[in-house]
């Protein structure tokens, strides 16, 4: 379980966050949703220890990691997988898998051939620079990586960004089949409401900082003038 509780981020006299709360259950799929500049990358930023927060608390499984540093938090089992497919681009497909055993302290090899099996492009690839990969490709061995290190946490910024819709649907199948199987909590920012919410169990609409909305996607869905409202249709 993941849980965030009043959670204040600011940016100078910007607050970015103010007062969001949530939780994330282990094989659910929370969407969050709004906006450019509602807060999103914000959040998991500050989920991640990646940006401080002036006020609330973070916990994982009960532990509180507020405080926690960058390396700590992902020991404990927590991955955070970044807007804009953030791969080692001069190291191979696989070394760029065996750096996300090491977060876990395992043998570099260990779990590879799980994630090969998982993303099959990656494996006809896996001697190539991470640099020559498609869009869809490099997603997947950022999120092979993230894998690699066993998370009981996940948490995905705009995974779809710059992907063809074809390869988006197969990035979400991928996440809620991730979810289910290995009893991952994910977190998944999206700008693309509609896809995150095909796989999402719970969701979240955020709007300059503040919780708008917390509801199953089949209550969000009924919800016609704050879907026109915040995220556009």
């Amino acid at each position: 379980m993941l849980e965030v509780q009043d959670l204040v981020c600011e940016y100078g006299a910007i607050r970015a966050l103010d007062g969001v709360s949530l939780q994330a259950a282990a094989g659910s799929v929370t969407a969050v949703l709004g906006a450019n500049g509602a807060g999103k990358t914000t959040l998991l930023r500050a989920i991640s220890g990646l940006k401080r927060p002036r006020a609330g608390r973070v916990a994982l499984d009960g532990r509180e990691i507020t405080a926690a540093g960058v390396e700590e938090i992902v020991r404990l089992g927590l991955l955070h997988v970044p807007e804009g497919r953030g791969v080692i681009a001069e190291l191979t497909v696989a070394e760029n898998l065996r750096l996300g055993a090491l977060a876990r302290g395992a043998r570099r090899g260990d779990g590879i051939e799980a994630i090969y099996e998982l993303f099959p492009p990656l494996r006809a690839r896996r001697s190539e620079p991470a640099a020559s990969l498609s869009g869809g490709e490099r997603q997947m061995l950022s999120i092979g990586r993230a894998l690699m290190a066993a998370p009981k946490a996940l948490l995905l910024d705009e995974p779809s960004l710059g992907l063809a819709p074809l390869i988006v649907a197969q990035i979400m199948g991928l996440v809620r089949e991730l979810c289910e199987e290995r009893r991952i909590a994910v977190l998944l920012v999206e700008q693309n409401a509609r896809s995150a919410l095909s796989i999402a169990d719970h969701a979240l609409v955020l709007d300059l900082g503040h919780v708008v909305a917390s509801e199953t996607p089949e209550q969000l869905a009924r919800e016609h003038e704050l879907l026109h409202a915040y995220l556009g249709y």
